[in-house]
């Protein structure tokens, strides 16, 4: 099925700085505006919520400078040492919060069958969609899943020149899919774009980032925290594996949902799109891509495990918190659209 494109497939320059969530989402906002000298140190983050709005806004802005950047924000401060001396220690108390609920699985196998599993059912959030979803939650959810989903693929970028073989050429037989077959309007980001354009929102680019909360920022900056250090190729590739084994399935759910609840053809053919692309790419990244990092670097088994795990916890957060918000009669954003 081939869906109609808008004209502008742009998703836009870059975002403006978001409004500060606490002291250290404040400090690191002004040290990038350059209104700032000095960074909080690391008894300030030990104190805080790792999974909190703070923390979790702070991580988010550091982690941004290495996508597209903030509008006012030079260059340099991607590579700026106080930044990177900040972004360290909430990364590490990030990482705390994740190991201390590590243990669900004790093998990828089991990780796999676990999750393959779980999976077959849609999730909270999705049978909401499906059973009593309206066209304001259908938006709510895609300005959620925005924050992601408009550079999707990107931080799995990362990981390819750290595998070698059969990992890196599948790796890059999926990526190769997910950027449009070379083809810049069937990029799944642009693709996620047409969606919101259909659905009425704003498909710029960060321009939700005031509205998604703590839960929905955590999703993603896993992805960064993984992709960035080499020594969590291994968990990269668990989130990776993750989102593929899980992805079909729930796309068939939301292609059913947004059908019942009426979203038009360019919001149903993104769900359409993963609902094939993904089946395969299930297989291949199971068999080649963790088959293959594996055979290479087996003592990366716990690595793939941790990446596997924390990624369901962190989407297990965020859609307990938008599917009670539901249930509540509530919006599921910080603030409403």
């Amino acid at each position: 099925m081939t869906a109609p494109h808008a004209l502008d497939v742009r998703t836009g320059p870059a975002p403006g700085l978001p409004g500060p969530r606490g002291d250290l989402s404040a400090a690191v906002a002004e040290y990038l505006e350059s209104s700032r000298d000095r960074l909080p140190d690391g008894g300030d983050v030990a104190g805080a919520d790792p999974l909190g709005e703070d923390l979790q806004l702070a991580l988010h802005l550091c982690y941004e400078l290495h996508y597209r950047g903030f509008a006012g924000v030079t260059d340099d401060k991607e590579w700026d040492p106080e930044l990177l001396r900040l972004r360290g220690a909430l990364e590490h108390r990030f990482e705390e919060a994740l190991r201390e609920r590590r243990g669900r699985y004790g093998s990828v196998d089991e990780a796999f069958e676990a999750v393959l599993a779980d999976g077959a059912d849609g999730g909270a959030v999705t049978r909401f969609l499906l059973d009593r979803g309206t066209p304001d939650h259908l938006r709510e959810y895609a300005v959620l899943r925005s924050v992601y989903q408009l550079r999707e693929a990107d931080p799995h970028l990362w990981v390819v020149p750290r595998l070698v073989g059969r990992a890196k050429a599948a790796m890059m037989t999926v990526q190769y899919d997910e950027f449009g077959c070379g083809r810049a309007e069937r990029m799944h980001a642009r693709l996620f774009a047409d969606l919101m354009r259909d659905l009425g929102l704003d498909a710029s680019y960060g321009a939700y980032l005031d509205h998604v909360g703590a839960e929905a920022l955590a999703a993603v900056n896993v992805m960064s925290l993984f992709g960035l250090h080499r020594a969590r190729r291994g968990a990269l590739v668990g989130h990776f594996a993750l989102l593929e084994a899980t992805s079909s399935p729930a796309a068939s759910w939301m292609v059913a949902a947004m059908r019942r609840i009426g979203a038009g053809e360019a919001a149903v053919h993104f769900y359409d799109e993963h609902v094939e692309a993904d089946a395969v790419h299930e297989q291949l990244v199971r068999r080649e891509v963790v088959g293959g990092l594996l055979d290479e670097e087996p003592e990366l088994a716990d690595d793939v495990v941790y990446g596997i795990e924390a990624t369901e916890f962190l989407e297990e957060c965020l859609g307990d918190a938008v599917a009670s918000a539901w249930d509540a009669g509530r919006t599921a954003l910080r603030r409403p659209l």
